[in-house]
């Protein structure tokens, strides 16, 4: 493949724009968009309540840890097969399956709650524990499968100019799956216990299922011509990343950005709890998430501008701001509002890469694409948190504790019992900015700067060509 073949991500043999106006395929995507969005959150839904309820139940934060590790690192594992297959065939076809596999998955975990004692179920040297949260672990992961068929529906169904709006009602999505179930899993385990949650992710899978079923892709003539290989098309998923200039660089960059995500995913909590209550911090960070649907919301309604990568990197040196000085001093407003902006920056981020993938990368490549990504990015944040929270709680955190320590710190930021994660969140905010920065003089920036230009520019040649071909 050549750097001139993205002008067109949308193959003319398989894809029939002429079938529907653009209003039309918006209200198909929009009906998309709140499926999966109900999907999301039932998944999410149950598998914090699992981890929940295996912590409340066995006080075990090994198991939970475990548990939490496992669902990131078969995500990077799959995310891979997700995209071959996604190119491979029809998306709604994946869809489908993804949303019938899960419901099989939650359905046997409801019959195991059912036939299984609780005390065997939670007894982690036996082996009905681990068979319980496996089923319900691989159910979550498989849904995933539908995040990268939605991303390719965006460049089906959305005109190219609107895009990045489309990509922005997606990252609005994802906070409002964050908010509801930080708040529901919690509340549905105290309230109604394990066993009533699985029925409830149940009735709720089934019903998002349903509604899949009613949805038609007449555009999608057949699946796009794809050279993907097996199941597991690294190879392939390489070469579509490589041909792109700039490609991976990119894909590197919002890596790199995830990695020093892990920080604050890995110190965020803990800093909470020393502030607040467990029930008020709870709250507070339900409150927090409500910047990721706002952040969400403003890129739907404004876009990302002629260039989402110098959206992006712009964003990104915002969040090492906000991220290195949102603890300066152990101030609760200080706190609260450094999250919510920082939360409403991430869908930024995220559509901006989303919209720079499906305007360069061809329809027949965009799952695997994709999914590379997503294997890359979603690895990042955990090793991180692995990393950082040892050092920051045997040696950081001891350090700013001491007599010594303190003094030294209180000029920068101030006192308090939790100076030693403030130390962190400020060193990472600062590498974030200096990163952000420095992307800015790269050529690599400037390359898939153009690329994308040159295809907002050729992109509509090639479609009117289509058109007029049709009629």
């Amino acid at each position: 493949m050549t750097e001139q073949e993205p002008a067109s991500a949308v193959d003319s043999d398989a894809i029939d724009l002429s079938v529907r106006t653009p209003a039309q395929r918006s209200r198909t995507f929009t009906g998309i968009l709140v499926n999966t969005a109900l999907a999301n959150i039932t998944t999410s839904y149950l598998w914090y309540a699992l981890t929940f309820w295996v912590y409340l139940e066995t006080r075990n934060v090994i198991a939970t840890g475990v548990i939490g590790g496992a669902y990131m690192l078969l995500i990077a594992l799959s995310s891979i097969s997700f995209g071959t297959l996604v190119d491979r065939h029809r998306k709604l076809a994946v869809m489908r399956f993804a949303a019938v596999f899960t419901l099989v998955m939650f359905v046997l975990a409801g019959v195991m709650f059912l036939l299984t004692p609780v005390e065997a179920l939670l007894d982690l040297t036996q082996p009905w524990f681990w068979i319980f949260t496996m089923i319900i672990l691989i159910g979550a992961v498989v849904e995933n499968m539908r995040n990268i068929a939605l991303s390719t529906t965006v460049t089906i169904l959305i005109e190219p100019d609107r895009r990045a709006n489309a990509n922005g009602l997606v990252g609005m999505v994802q906070g409002l799956m964050f908010l509801v179930t930080s708040v529901l899993s919690g509340l549905s385990v105290g309230m109604l216990g394990m066993g009533w949650t699985v029925v409830v992710a149940l009735v709720l899978t089934a019903l998002a299922f349903a509604h899949l079923l009613t949805l038609r892709l007449p555009e999608e003539v057949r699946a796009a011509a794809s050279d993907a290989q097996g199941g597991f098309d690294l190879r392939g998923s390489w070469a579509a990343v490589m041909a792109i200039s700039g490609l991976f660089a990119l894909i590197l960059f919002s890596t790199f950005n995830n990695f020093i995500g892990g920080v604050y995913m890995a110190l965020m909590d803990p800093y909470g709890l020393e502030m607040f209550s467990v029930e008020i911090w709870g709250t507070v960070f339900a409150v927090g998430a409500t910047g990721f649907i706002v952040g969400g919301a403003l890129i739907g309604k404004f876009g990302l501008g002629p260039n989402p990568l110098r959206t992006m990197l712009i964003a990104v040196a915002l969040m090492g701001v906000l991220g290195a000085v949102f603890t300066l001093r152990e101030w609760a407003w200080l706190y609260i509002a450094g999250i919510w902006f920082y939360m409403a920056l991430v869908p930024v981020v995220e559509a901006a890469e989303q919209t720079v993938i499906q305007k360069v990368v061809p329809l027949p490549r965009q799952g695997r694409v994709f999914g590379f990504a997503m294997a890359f990015e979603s690895a990042a944040a955990p090793i991180t948190a692995f990393l950082i929270a040892p050092i920051a709680q045997f040696w950081i955190i001891p350090y700013a504790r001491s007599s010594e320590g303190a003094a030294q710190l209180e000029p920068l930021l101030g006192e308090g019992i939790s100076r030693g994660i403030a130390l962190v969140f400020l060193v990472a905010g600062l590498i974030m900015i200096a990163v952000a920065l420095i992307a800015f003089l790269t050529p690599v920036y400037r390359r898939v700067s153009a690329s994308y230009a040159q295809a907002g520019v050729e992109e509509p040649e090639s479609e009117n060509a289509d058109t007029s071909s049709t009629s």
